[in-house]
This record gives structure tokens, C-alpha cells and sequence, in this order.
């Protein structure tokens, strides 16, 4: 019987062994927090970033994700940019259709890499003549450093790159002329730190796993299809029994094919005793988890988890309000671009105006929600014109409540003053008529 001594041994070293082999899963190190853990550190960083790119490439999975997203975000037909003010809006038409800026492609590698990294970086590169300034993308993995201003964190002034004989790329002013300069953008940004967290890596841990386990499934069945014949007979000497053996793998039986033998051979099978039991729960739960991870229910990562159309819809107001989100701030970042294009664009055209106001629009996550919307504002449209009719609202109010049933935003303009259709006078119910004399009367008889 161990003593205690021995059994407080041996628990210290399978924490020990612990310790070791469950990396991938402790959030805090072993040997102590570091001061700096809100931030990743440089080698930290640059491993996530090529992981998360070499999963893209390699993980049927996670490329189907980022794909996905981007396909929501972005939609078929892009993203537009217009103005209500013409100069602005025909600066913007020109700047979004530049050869050389080529959003129309661009802007759909720029959400991948969104996706991927959760960090945007933009350089912009200003033709002296014109004014027109040309967007570049950098990947996030040739910098090396942010460099922010003493006293606040979210105030970038230079970006450093990881080439040492590069020189670093200064944040845009809009004070200075600059020819050249660079723009961040971050998503999943922890207070206090100058670089966002890609949406795909805390799935690179499960999409290992995943494609671990459904390897394992793969070779465990092949393993159990793969047999050997093994032949027994009575041979006088080894030289003859190797004899036998060469002359049978030199021409083995086909498949299907008939073997005839005498009494001095007996044939027989060998294959592996391999039990593979049903693991689909194993991989429905290691795709849950990688489905709590993105946007989207696990039927959109191919896998029909409830076959009942109610459960589809029902995951679906969870889906769209994510991509909802994802798609304001990537639409945020396009618009802060062309307003620092517009901004620069003044300094050599003054009819340009950045405060004017951007609009940016792009498809809807859903069509679902048009046809929702068209419905809602059918049903009320014919009791709020009844009610602006008996002059019960005004009609202000009846297109607030009908912008607001289509999902759009109405600005009052106070001069909206509406035709009420006249109401149909309804005549008071007639009194019983006297029946003529002689006519039978129609009150029934006692």
C-alpha cells in the first residue's frame, strides 16, 4: 500500500505531465502571468497571423467561414459610395473607379483579411497633380510595432515594418501634406491595446482537432478493409515453401477471380481487429464548438444538426445580428477611407467638401428581412391612413410609423401636410314603415 508521501509524488508529477501536454487549452501560462499578457507578444502574434492564413489555405473549413462572411459583408454586387453633395459625389465615383484602387476586387480581399488577421492596414500613396490618392492594403505581418503617443494608446503616429532597412510608415494628419502614409483599422480590439484579434483564431485549436479526428476516421476505416491471404500447406523443405510464396505474389488472385487449390494448401484471410464504433457525436460536439466560434448555426457549415425548418429560422436572428455588426464596422472603415481621400482631394480641389457627409451601401444580409419589412408596413398602412383620414394623427406621424415599419429612418421636415380622403356620410337607420291598408301585416300571429 502506497504511503502518503508516495501518493502526493506521484500527484505532482501527473500535474507535472498536465502541465505539458494541455497547452492548447490554458488560457494563463504555468509558470506565471506576465505583465504584458492583455497584449500578445511580437512572436505570439506572428504565429496566430500565419496560422490563421495557413488554415485558410489548407482547412476546407475555415476557408468555407471567411468565405461566408465576406459573401454576407460584402454581398454580389459590392459596396457603392455616394454624396449628397455633386462635387464630393463625383470626386468619390471617380476615386472608387481608379484603375489603380480597383475596389470593385480589393475590397473583398480586404474582408478576408479582416477575417484572418483583425487588423487592416492602409497605405496611401497622393498624385501630386491631381490630388487622387491611391489605397494599398499592407498585411498585417510586415509590421512589426504600432507606435501611439505617450498619454493615449488609441492616438497612432507610426507603424514600424519588420524589414530593417525599411522606413516607417507614418499615421495620416490631416493638418500636414503628406505624399504618402498609413491607416489602422482593428476588430476585437481589448482596451488599452493598438492591435485587433482575428475572428478565426479561437477556431484554430477545433479545426485542428476536427481535422485530427476526421483523419483518424478515414485511416481507421481504411485499416479495416486491408487484409493479406495466408496460405497453409504441407512443403517439404523451406526452399520449396519460398518457392510457393514467390510464384503466388508473382501472379496474387484479382478480386473476384476463382481459386482452385488440392488438400495441400488451405487459404485464409487476415485482417486487423479494428472496432470502429460511431463517433458522430464526437464530431458534432468538436463542430459545435467551432460553429459557437463564427456567425453562422452549424446547417450553414454543412451539417443538417435538425432537419425541422422551425430551428433553421429560429438560428437565424442570431446569425444576421452578427453579420449585421461586421458588416457596419467594415462599412465604417470604407467610409473613414473616402473621407480621408475627400480630405486630401480638397487641399488641390476646393469644391470638394469631407464634411458633406458619406453614405455607404452594400446588399442586405438577408432577404428574408425585405420581405418581413414589406409586410409589416402593408399591415399598418391602411389603419394609420384610416386614422390620418378621421384626423385622428397627423401626417407626420403616419410616415414616422410607416418609415419605421419599413425598417428605414424618417427626418421630420414639418412640412408634410397630407389629402385626407372625405369620409362617406352613413344616413341613420330608417323608422319601420305603417303596412298599407289591406297589405297582410308581418308581425306574427299569437
Amino acid at each position: 500500500m502506497a504511503t502518503k508521501k508516495q501518493l502526493e509524488q506521484q500527484v505532482q508529477a501527473l500535474e507535472r505531465a498536465l502541465a505539458v501536454v494541455d497547452t492548447d487549452a490554458s488560457f494563463f501560462p504555468k509558470t506565471g502571468l506576465s505583465e504584458l499578457y492583455r497584449d500578445r507578444a511580437d512572436y505570439d502574434r506572428d504565429k496566430i497571423f500565419e496560422e490563421c492564413l495557413r488554415a485558410w489555405r489548407v482547412n476546407p473549413l475555415a476557408r468555407r467561414i471567411v468565405k461566408m462572411i465576406t459573401a454576407f459583408v460584402v454581398g454580389k454586387k459590392g459596396i457603392s459610395l455616394s454624396s449628397p453633395h455633386a462635387a464630393t459625389n463625383k470626386f468619390l465615383q471617380a476615386w472608387y473607379s481608379d484603375p489603380l484602387n480597383n475596389f470593385r476586387k480589393n475590397i473583398k480581399r480586404w474582408m478576408d483579411e479582416q477575417t484572418r488577421t483583425g487588423n487592416l492596414f492602409f497605405l496611401f500613396t497622393v498624385d501630386k497633380v491631381t490630388g487622387m490618392s491611391h489605397v494599398r492594403a499592407v498585411p498585417a505581418e510586415m509590421i512589426k510595432e504600432i507606435q501611439t503617443t505617450e498619454n493615449d494608446i488609441e492616438q497612432e503616429t507610426f507603424y514600424i515594418p519588420k524589414d530593417l532597412g525599411a522606413s516607417p510608415w507614418v499615421a495620416f494628419n490631416p493638418l500636414e501634406e503628406q505624399e504618402t502614409f498609413m491607416v489602422h483599422y482593428a476588430v476585437n480590439q481589448p482596451v488599452g491595446v493598438p492591435w485587433g484579434e482575428p475572428d478565426l483564431a479561437p477556431l484554430l485549436v477545433w479545426l485542428g482537432r476536427y481535422a485530427s479526428w476526421l483523419e483518424d476516421r478515414v485511416r481507421l476505416n481504411r485499416f479495416r478493409s486491408v487484409f493479406m491471404y495466408v496460405v497453409k500447406g504441407k512443403y517439404k523443405n523451406t526452399t520449396e515453401r519460398k518457392a510457393r510464396e514467390m510464384e503466388i505474389n508473382a501472379n496474387p488472385p484479382k478480386p473476384g477471380s476463382v481459386l482452385v487449390t488440392d488438400d495441400s494448401e488451405q487459404w485464409d484471410t487476415l485482417a486487423a481487429q479494428l472496432d470502429a464504433f460511431d463517433a458522430t457525436t464526437d464530431g458534432l460536439n468538436i463542430k459545435k464548438m467551432i460553429s459557437a466560434g463564427t456567425p453562422f448555426p452549424l446547417h450553414y457549415l454543412a451539417e443538417p444538426e435538425s432537419a425541422t425548418r422551425t430551428t433553421a429560422e429560429a438560428a437565424g436572428t442570431p446569425t444576421f445580428r452578427s453579420l449585421e455588426d461586421t458588416q457596419d464596422d467594415f462599412f465604417n472603415v470604407i467610409g473613414s477611407l473616402a473621407k480621408i481621400a475627400a480630405i486630401v482631394r480638397k487641399k488641390y480641389d476646393r469644391r470638394v467638401n469631407p464634411d458633406a457627409g458619406i453614405e455607404v451601401s452594400g446588399a442586405d444580409i438577408t432577404e428574408r428581412d425585405n420581405a418581413t419589412l414589406a409586410l409589416a408596413f402593408s399591415r399598418v398602412y391602411g389603419p394609420l391612413s384610416d386614422m390620418f383620414d378621421r384626423q385622428m394623427v397627423e401626417a407626420e406621424e403616419v410616415l414616422r410609423l410607416s418609415y419605421r415599419m419599413a425598417g428605414e429612418v424618417y427626418e421630420p421636415t414639418g412640412q408634410v401636410t397630407g389629402i385626407r380622403r372625405p369620409l362617406k356620410a352613413v344616413a341613420p337607420p330608417a323608422a319601420p314603415s305603417e303596412p298599407e291598408p289591406g297589405e297582410p301585416s308581418e308581425e306574427p300571429e299569437e
